[in-house]
């Protein structure tokens, strides 16, 4: 009996220290519920704006850079050339593959909200490719045009021509729209802004209709003296 009590005895105090050793104090059990936070890290300063005047380039798959890798549209290389020469502005890559020049001008006022010092404005292909009406086509071109002048901005208008088998009245046509808009509105005009592109070795895709890397490098070259008089340094 008493040999059974001792055991009673040394289990008890066993189950006791066990009891200490698994409960911390209460000022352990707190700091454990409620650790002290972290510092805050520092307030980083928000990100400059850019303030720079923008110039938009606006159109469609051949603005936007259509089959070439992200850095490789017209757009990007003319934003290189100007930052070369000493010109502060930021170039607006605003062309969207498959635009027509309707297309255009449902986005102008999109355009206009920019408040842009330039606009090149680059449309026709497509509808050109799909044998719209020149009506129509030189309609819509007219006001963008018009909508971009009487905003305040400056243009800058590329042309675009047909492969032969459109027939040579048609390309005619097609290729006098941007002639008598830039007579109209006095804007400067790139008659072919794949001049020097097409038909040259590395410049154009497999499609034959769009430029590589290599010519949209060579189409922002050609739109560069164009573009830098409307440009203050």
């Amino acid at each position: 009996m008493r040999r059974r009590r001792v055991s009673v005895l040394i289990v008890a105090a066993v189950l006791t220290l066990c009891g200490c050793k698994s409960t911390p104090p209460s000022s352990e059990r707190s700091a454990a519920a409620d650790p002290t936070p972290s510092p805050a890290p520092p307030l980083r300063p928000p990100a400059e704006k850019d303030i720079r005047p923008v110039v938009v380039c606006f159109g469609d798959s051949l603005t936007a850079g259509y089959g070439t890798e992200p850095g490789q549209s017209y757009p990007d290389y003319l934003q290189t050339d100007l930052d070369k020469l000493g010109y502060h502005y930021r170039i607006v890559n605003a062309g969207i593959s498959g635009n027509t020049t309707k297309d255009g001008v449902e986005r102008v006022n999109s355009i206009v909200a920019m408040h842009p010092a330039v606009v090149i404005v680059e449309f026709g292909g497509n509808d050109g490719l799909r044998g719209l009406r020149i009506e129509d086509s030189r309609a819509n071109l007219d006001k963008i045009v018009s909508t971009l002048i009487a905003s305040g901005t400056k243009v800058v208008l590329a042309g675009i021509t047909l492969p032969p088998d459109y027939g040579q009245d048609y390309i005619r046509q097609f290729n006098e729209t941007y002639v008598l808009l830039a007579k109209k509105f006095h804007v400067p005009l790139h008659p072919f802004i794949l001049q020097g592109v097409f038909g040259t070795d590395g410049m154009m895709q497999r499609d034959n209709t769009h430029a590589t890397a290599a010519g949209n490098r060579m189409v922002a070259k050609n739109l560069l003296p164009l573009l830098t008089p409307l440009l203050k340094k």
